[in-house]
């Protein structure tokens, strides 16, 4: 058993391998995809430094704070789209029957799906937000706990791309939902929880997962909380769950789009 997962995520591994190959063939657009996506990231700086000067905090967070949730945020964002880039088409190939290539391969389909295509420009905002904890707020023990989240989060906007767009097997317009949601995530994880309060909050806590894939690790990582920590933990393996769950549900009532197509 443990031998049949050790495989099939050394091929899953194989093949992001071979994706970024793939994106790296022309090398002056993969560095310049790159490249831009960090200098297009970084330009928010120079707007959080004039912010700063007119006030010391904001919703609570200082510079140090604000840096740490866009690392964050755009280390997760970028670590689930390297890995795991289809899943956020995932509704194109259902609606369109073209899950048929990903059934007859000898490995799980669902990771076969996820682990099929990359996005360059997402290796720009991982490499970023490395960059952003390392000058704004590196410290050994937060180094790690930054790379514990940046993967717990990507887990969190992976899972919930996978959720709504396993939708698509019920609702055909379910698409909207899931780039709206997945959109939110990123957008909302930008800007200091403390400036939301009432029904946005709850929103941003139980409805669009933010809260726990950034929110919560920033101020574990500013002040450790051992129990928050196991919140997170356990929530991330929770939503996980649930979307591969509801992704083979959804399985079940695939009808073929008769493709002649297969993928090595």
């Amino acid at each position: 058993m443990l031998t049949a997962v050790e495989n099939q995520l050394w091929v899953c591994l194989l093949s992001v391998k071979y994706n970024i190959m793939r994106e790296m063939t022309n090398k002056v657009t993969f560095l310049t995809n790159i490249v831009f996506m960090m200098l297009n990231n970084a330009a928010f700086i120079v707007q959080w430094l004039i912010l700063f000067r007119l006030r010391e905090e904001i919703g609570g967070y200082t510079m140090k704070e604000v840096m740490l949730l866009w690392g964050l945020t755009a280390s997760s964002y970028g670590l689930s789209h390297i890995l795991f880039a289809r899943v956020f088409t995932l509704h194109e190939l259902v609606v369109n029957g073209k899950l048929d290539a990903y059934l007859v391969l000898p490995k799980n389909v669902l990771l076969s799906v996820m682990t099929s295509a990359t996005e360059t420009s997402s290796i720009g905002d991982f490499l970023y937000g490395m960059v952003i904890m390392c000058v704004f707020s590196f410290g050994v023990g937060r180094f790690f706990l930054f790379l514990l989240f940046t993967l717990t989060g990507a887990l969190i906007i992976t899972a919930l791309a996978l959720l709504t767009g396993s939708l698509s097997f019920w609702l055909v317009k379910s698409e909207m939902l899931g780039t709206h949601m997945t959109n939110s995530m990123i957008s909302f994880g930008t800007y200091p929880d403390g400036i939301f309060h009432g029904t946005a909050k709850f929103l941003l806590y139980f409805i669009i997962p933010v809260g726990m894939a950034i929110y919560q690790p920033v101020h574990i990582m500013v002040s450790f909380d051992g129990g928050m920590l196991l919140r997170v933990l356990g929530y991330t393996a929770l939503l996980t769950a649930v979307a591969v769950a509801v992704f083979y549900r959804g399985l079940r009532r695939y009808s073929s789009g008769n493709l002649m197509e297969s993928r090595i």
